[in-house]
């Protein structure tokens, strides 16, 4: 017996849409292919609400990136990330600018109380000023100084500037200070120094000889009174080499050691028969 064949669904009559299936509940699962239906406006708006933060339309408050999103998705979408504010500093407050008075008195002031010569960049960058206006002002002082006749003067020692009192009163000066002590260097310290600056950089062997005795006990006092020091190595010889210091410029009130007095008005006149009779 032959089986009735299924009655075909009515045709849909023309300028009439059939009807779209109700909307899968979410336990039912989609039929094999189905196209996904697509987001309504309702559904954006709901999932937009969900994200802190955001607004309606799917934008960042403040800059702020949407929760949940890590760095590599957000550069994987192409998402520009968060951009800090950056903090404009305020701008310094220009020094003031000191008059001729002013900047007078300053330096004096400094000078009063520093123990060792200052240079004039040192004082430049303490008073906040141009470090041209330092070395004529200083200059201006120190002709000041010496046309009121003051016990004291300004002078330039050591690559710096200090107060020093008046060798006119130096004995006065002394009395004052040593009061009955005596810390003069002895002969043979005052000569050996004096080789040391005449000759320096000079080795102890050349020392020795030049002043026809052993001068290692006078150099370790010399070095410890810190008007001599080591300066390297000879290199023939590998000997130590020494030089005066700045202690010793500012104790002789000289600026360098080019200041020195010209050697050859203190030697005896047969200096050069004695110096071929000691090779």
């Amino acid at each position: 017996m032959t089986a009735p064949e299924p009655a075909e669904p009515p045709a849909a009559e023309p300028g009439v849409t059939a009807a779209e299936p109700a909307a899968a509940g979410p336990d039912s699962a989609a039929r094999p292919g189905a196209e996904p239906a697509e987001p309504t406006d309702a559904d954006a708006a709901s999932h937009s609400a969900a994200l802190p933060g955001a607004d309606l339309d799917g934008a960042d408050l403040d800059g702020a990136e949407p929760a949940g999103a890590l760095p590599t998705e957000r550069a994987a979408a192409g998402v520009p990330g968060k951009r800090g504010r950056r903090r404009v500093a305020p701008a310094p407050e220009p020094a003031p600018v000191l008059d001729d008075a002013e900047l007078r008195g300053a330096l004096e002031a400094i000078l009063l109380v520093v123990d060792e010569p200052v240079s004039e960049l040192t004082l430049a960058q303490v008073l906040e000023q141009p470090a041209e206006r330092i070395g004529p002002a200083l200059d201006r002082i120190a002709a000041g100084y010496t046309a009121a006749g003051h016990g004291f003067e300004l002078r330039r020692a050591a690559g710096g500037w200090r107060l020093y009192t008046r060798p006119e009163y130096a004995t006065y000066v002394e009395r004052f200070v040593l009061d009955g002590q005596s810390v003069r260097l002895t002969q043979a310290a005052l000569e050996t120094l004096a080789v040391i600056a005449y000759k320096q950089p000079v080795t102890r062997s050349r020392i020795s000889a030049i002043r026809g005795v052993n001068c290692d006990g006078v150099i370790r006092t010399l070095v410890s009174r810190g008007l001599v020091e080591e300066c390297g190595t000879e290199a023939d010889s590998g000997a130590f080499l020494y030089r005066t210091t700045t202690l010793f410029l500012e104790k002789l009130g000289l600026n360098s050691v080019a200041d020195l007095p010209p050697l050859a008005p203190f030697l005896p006149d047969d200096v050069e028969e004695l110096a071929d009779a000691t090779r």
